[in-house]
């Protein structure tokens, strides 16, 4: 911990009820707000805080509690309104790895999550500080405290000492307190919904006389689509629009609305937002677009004030068809179907297109919302809120850029594995990735990055509208597959081989049928069925034959879905079998899905209804074998069970840090380091590296060539200068040196062409044949660490044989890195060279994403060649570059 105390900037968060608050550090000018803080407690609080009513104690650690900058302190408040509802604090002893922990909560606000808030912010800062451990001495009749203890999910052990009970916390944030911290940032931020979501009242602000305009159209889809709250209008200039009565401010409605819809020129709506705020509002749905920085940074600025949670701007708006509520707050062309779609999109047109194909499907919506702009409510907030309303099953996300990836990626994590979710993977290429930046407000991002985001989530990612609508047609309506084993069924054989060709593209396997399950079929199909796979039932098949067919197949245990293409024959005109209905009639909802393709079909997909549900039909083959990919990737990822990033008890992460801060402190506006400091940051880890020395002169070269060589006495030397990148375009690499003489010339080369530059060579020992392999990392602004891993040596950036996953990895991302990439099956032992130490290879992968976690400085990390071995992976030149980064918690509560 450093003598100076790096301030944290404020932030907002949401306490258990919803309600907005701000966390700052305490300054000097705060002593009189904190002594009124503990003025306004009773006796028996002031005496639970400082073990006797004492308003002198309570006067000093006021006091004690502005000394800002002391080493070893820290201080944070949070307030509303400028009035202080909570005051946490920690101090250092002799021990700069412990801390004595404090909390004080004002009279009258216990229970409103005011001191748990505080104290996950204190323990994010103390963990930055170096601190391990918080201490507490406490009464044992001080109930609030021990619960708060309790239920913070870290480790608290007490040990009891007369009427006092001494607390020693872990600050061991893992898996089971970052669990504890989301189910209470779920809690609250739910209850910050409801106004916006579940209204009471609302205000539309901004409808006119003139048809036609936004607010208009917003104020009559408010009401024609049957809401069932008290609504308003705000229009100086008439007394009633629509029928509705109009007033001309929010400070003159009759009830204050807990909603306001905004669709004000850009300018107004700054203002309309305070006005809003102090009335008393809870939410605003900002519509209005072209906001420029300074309005924007208003508009956030007076909604962060007064508490009020804020869609938009520059979005469509928001609905919820919940019974009993009908809230459609939009300007789309017709009301949402109700339905059991949650959507959340950051462009109008994209939710305009899902809110109709919702419709026709029939799935319909259960509550839709615009993000627009996206200056606070996010897809976090409503994966949150579809999590806990009981009515969502399905959940479409289109989303062009992330606020806090890492906490979005936690929460989807915990959702889809309780109902799917659905995104349009938008921005894959330059162009819409500076088309997604030219209208949100946060950054876009890289496609590796982003998918393996939604891969690590279990996120469903589609590549367009139109796909997305269909796998949301099959998830509706159908059982998860168990595999990826398809039997197709047909009654012309042309489409057969068309819905055939489709599933081998989209990844999927058509197993040959067992003889047991050949002599089953062709007991049930018309003569001159041909029984592979695809099935031809011919054209004169039957209803009730084909009907049979499709129920053995679902009943055979190598298959896992049943894809049946139709087209419209004369013969079942003539015969007056409906072909369709085999597959929708029958006892009920079959155990593995169906789905049926009609090349006639007018549509891309439709629901049919069926005896006990629906089942999905498709215009194309490749729309249904897109989808049933999809489901075989989600039923893949839910078999997996829950996973964590490994336990690595041999890392020295207090000397890595030093090593940053002593580089850092030499050159503050970063750079690559430099070999000797590389490996004292490896060695951290324990990343294994190839021996090695560092010379600077010819005579120092031979010398270490003398000691590293190997059984064959051969030795690599390579040029290091600041900065060099690619030794070998560079030429600055000489291989197989044997003896003395081969060192010195080689040695005199370098020095002879980089002069100027060279500033000392490495000296290794030539390495033994393997496979060679690139590991490494990109820090992403947004995302966080990336860790690459795939085919090295000098082709790797021209074959970009890579996988990816953020870290940090657990097991399963681990084993997804290593079997992504095409060179895989060289690590498995294919051409009979053996498989390589996976063991090793896993090892290296975890501890580099320990590494890239523990490190926000590391903005670069390259392993080029990493040898793998059957023996051993080891790692040959490895590459680190590092900048001045603050360290961020990603996984705290704060709002955007």
């Amino acid at each position: 911990m450093t003598d100076d105390v790096l301030p944290r900037p404020p932030v907002h968060a949401l306490l258990a009820d919803g309600t907005t608050v701000r966390i700052r550090p305490v300054v000097t000018a705060d002593r009189a707000q904190l002594e009124g803080l503990y003025q306004e407690m009773s006796p028996e609080n002031l005496r639970l805080r400082f073990f006797a009513a004492s308003r002198r104690a309570a006067d000093q650690a006021a006091e004690r509690a502005c000394a800002t900058g002391c080493r070893g302190h820290r201080a944070l408040l949070a307030e509303r309104a400028q009035q202080v509802l909570g005051l946490a604090e920690y101090h250092t002893g002799e021990d700069a790895s412990s801390a004595d922990v404090s909390i004080a909560v004002a009279e009258g606000l216990h229970h409103h999550g005011v001191g748990t808030l505080l104290v996950e912010h204190l323990v994010s800062a103390a963990r930055t500080d170096g601190i391990t451990t918080f201490t507490a001495d406490a009464l044992s009749e001080n109930h609030k405290v021990m619960r708060l203890f309790a239920d913070l999910g870290l480790d608290v052990t007490r040990r009891l000492d007369g009427p006092e009970v001494h607390c020693s916390i872990a600050l061991d944030t893992g898996d089971a307190y970052l669990t504890a911290v989301e189910e209470r940032g779920r809690a609250a931020d739910v209850a910050s919904l409801r106004p916006l979501l579940r209204p009471e009242a609302v205000a539309v602000i901004g409808a006119g006389r003139t048809p036609g305009s936004v607010g208009r159209a917003l104020l009559h889809h408010l009401h024609t689509g049957g809401f069932t709250g008290r609504l308003f209008a705000v229009n100086p200039k008439c007394t009633s629009l629509l029928g509705i009565p109009s007033y001309p401010s929010v400070a003159l409605l009759p009830k204050v609305p807990d909603l306001a819809v905004v669709a004000a020129p850009a300018p107004a709506v700054p203002g309309i937002a305070e006005e809003c705020g102090k009335a008393g509002v809870r939410a605003l749905v900002v519509v209005s677009a072209g906001l420029d920085t300074a309005t924007a940074r208003a508009l956030v600025t007076a909604c962060r004030a007064h508490g009020m949670r804020l869609v938009g701007p520059n979005c469509l708006g928001i609905a919820n068809t919940e019974p009993g509520l009908a809230l459609d707050a939009t300007f789309a062309a017709t009301h949402p179907r109700p339905g059991t779609a949650g959507v959340a999109v950051q462009s109008g047109g994209v939710g305009i297109a899902l809110l109709d194909g919702l419709s026709r499907l029939g799935i319909g919506v259960s509550s839709f919302v615009s993000l627009g702009d996206k200056y606070d409510v996010s897809g976090n907030d409503l994966l949150q809120w579809w999590e806990s309303d009981d009515r969502t099953d399905l959940a479409l996300l289109h989303l062009e850029s992330f606020g806090n990836p890492r906490a979005f990626s936690r929460t989807a994590r915990r959702v889809t594995r309780r109902i799917p979710v659905l995104t349009v993977d938008a921005g894959r290429t330059d162009a819409g990735r500076r088309a997604a930046a030219s209208h949100t407000a946060a950054a876009a991002t890289g496609t590796m990055t982003r998918q393996a985001l939604f891969t690590q989530a279990g996120i469903t990612a589609t590549h367009s509208i139109g796909e997305l609508l269909e796998t949301a047609a099959l998830l509706h309506s159908q059982p998860l597959p168990a595999g990826t084993r398809v039997a197709v069924v047909t009654n012309a054989g042309g489409a057969g081989v068309l819905a055939a060709d489709a599933c081998a593209e989209a990844g999927l396997v058509l197993p040959q049928p067992t003889p047991d399950l050949v002599d089953d079929l062709l007991t049930v199909l018309p003569q001159g069925a041909s029984v592979g796979n695809p099935v031809d039932a011919t054209a004169a098949v039957t209803e009730s034959e084909l009907r049979a067919c499709v129920d053995r197949l679902v009943a055979h245990q190598g298959v896992d879905a049943v894809l049946v293409a139709l087209v419209p024959t004369a013969v079942a005109v003539a015969t007056g079998d409906d072909l369709v209905r085999a597959l929708t009639a029958g006892p009920g909802r079959r155990a593995r899905p169906v789905a049926v393709v009609r090349l006639e079909q007018e549509v891309p997909v439709t629901l049919l209804p069926a005896a006990d549900g629906t089942v999905p039909s498709y215009a194309e083959p490749r729309a249904v074998a897109r989808a049933l990919a999809h489901a075989a990737r989600r039923a893949a990822w839910l078999a997996r069970p829950a996973d964590a990033p490994a336990d690595l008890d041999d890392i020295d992460g207090a000397r890595a840090h030093e090593v940053v801060e002593e580089f850092l402190a030499a050159h503050p506006e970063g750079g690559w380091l430099d070999p000797r400091t590389c490996a004292g940051l490896l060695s951290c880890y324990g990343i294994p590296q190839l021996s090695w020395a560092w010379a600077e002169t010819e005579d120092e070269a031979v010398l270490a060539a003398e000691r590293l060589r190997g059984a064959d006495g051969r030795v690599v030397l390579k040029a290091h200068w600041p900065g060099l990148v690619h030794k070998s375009e560079q030429r600055a690499v000489h291989l197989d040196l044997r003896g003395d003489a081969q060192v010195r010339a080689a040695y005199r080369d370098l020095e002879t062409r980089f002069a100027g530059l060279l500033t000392g060579v490495v000296v290794q020992p030539l390495a033994p044949r393997g496979t060679e392999l690139f590991a490494g990392v990109v820090q992403d602004e947004v995302f966080g660490p990336l860790v690459l891993f795939g085919l090295g040596g000098t082709a790797t950036e021209v074959l970009a044989d890579h996988a990816a996953r953020l870290a940090p990895l657990t097991g399963h991302d681990v084993h997804d890195l290593i079997t992504g990439p095409r060179c895989a099956p060289l690590l498995f032992g294919a051409h009979g060279g053996g498989p390589v130490d996976l063991d090793g290879l896993e090892q290296l992968l975890h501890r580099l994403s320990r590494m890239a976690a523990d490190l926000p400085q590391l903005a670069e990390a390259d392993f080029n060649p990493v040898l793998a071995t059957p023996e051993r992976v080891t790692v040959l030149d490895a590459r680190l570059r590092l900048l001045p980064r603050r360290s961020q918690d990603p996984y705290l509560r704060r709002l955007r």
